[in-house]
Parts: structure tokens; C-alpha cells; sequence
């Protein structure tokens, strides 16, 4: 899967939701809705970038949260630094992404329980890690309070991925005020 679909969290919505017996038509719907961020990073990195052809749609597939968030924190460093921040990243994580995936199906049996190493707080640490340094100001502080709060309001009652994408509200209505 991680070879067609590379986005985290896609993956584990199609997963989780045929793993929960949902239909093959739901599981493709819930994994496009979490990718639709992605076409947003590629709005972001296409100036940054600047491809075109073939390299734009292979430098698609690692249009990523890390390798966004690693080109976009090089910003001050300029564009040659926030390319060589997107490639490093977006291709190491690709790479290794399925280079454990593929070990992870050859030896998941012999691990057990998962949760029990504390591995499933790995990918809201990451993510943590790679927002951290961009809520440098109160405002981006405050959006971000307020995205974790809808957020953890809306999981009870939403579907798996929808909070997360009500949560763009939050930043909407943040930017928008900025201005």
C-alpha cells in the first residue's frame, strides 16, 4: 500500500476502515479526504520546486507533512535549502517508511502488542515535533489550542479523519483575522 498510497494517515483510514468491515468505496473516500491537505502542500511547494512533467508527478508521491514542514522551517535559509529540506526528507521517509513497513509484515507477530513500546504516540510526536517550531508567535499558539480542542470535541461524533479536517476552519478563520 505505502508503495501507491504514501501518506500516513490515508493509509491507516483505508486500513482501519476495511479492517471495520467498511466497503472498498468508503475506505478510498476516507483516505482521499485525508490526502485533499496534500494538494495544499503542493499549492505551497510547486513555486519552491519548480518542476514540471514527470518530476512533478514523482515529486508528488513525497508531497508529505514531514517533508512540507521540513522545506517550509528552512525558509529563511532560502529556496536552494528548502528544496534540499523536501528531498532529504520527503525521500528518507519514503525509503525507510517502506523499508519498516516490509519488516514490520515479515516480524509483526513477533512483537505483540504495539502500544505496549509506545508506538502509537510516535506519529503525534512527530507531528508535534515538526509544528513546534512554527507556533512561534501567540497567535499561531492560540489557533493551535483551538484546533486540538474542535478536534477533541469532534472525535465522538465525527467519522475517523473529519476532525482533523474541521480543524482547517480553525486556521482559516486565524489567517483570516491576521489580516
Amino acid at each position: 500500500l505505502s508503495l501507491f498510497l504514501f501518506s500516513g494517515a490515508s493509509q491507516f483510514a483505508v486500513v482501519g476502515v476495511m479492517g471495520a468491515g467498511g466497503s472498498v468505496i468508503s475506505a478510498i473516500a476516507t483516505g482521499a479526504l485525508l490526502g485533499v491537505r496534500n494538494a495544499f502542500y503542493g499549492l505551497r511547494m510547486a513555486p519552491i520546486l519548480q518542476i514540471s512533467g514527470v518530476r512533478k508527478f514523482l515529486d508528488s508521491h513525497i508531497t508529505i507533512d514531514e517533508s512540507t514542514g521540513v522545506a517550509i522551517s528552512q525558509e529563511n535559509l532560502g529556496k536552494d535549502a528548502m528544496r534540499f529540506g523536501f528531498y532529504a526528507t520527503g525521500i528518507g521517509v519514503f525509503v525507510f517508511w517502506n523499508f519498516f513497513t516490509l519488516l514490520g509484515a515479515l516480524g509483526a507477530n513477533s512483537i505483540g502488542n504495539p502500544a505496549t513500546f509506545g508506538l502509537d504516540a510516535a506519529v503525534p510526536a512527530a507531528f508535534l515535533g515538526l509544528i513546534w517550531p512554527r507556533l512561534n508567535t501567540r497567535q499561531a499558539r492560540i489557533s493551535a489550542i483551538f484546533a486540538v480542542l474542535l478536534a477533541l470535541l469532534l472525535v465522538p461524533i465525527l467519522p475517523p479523519g473529519f476532525p482533523i479536517i474541521a480543524t482547517v476552519l480553525v486556521a482559516m478563520i486565524f489567517g483570516w483575522n491576521k489580516k
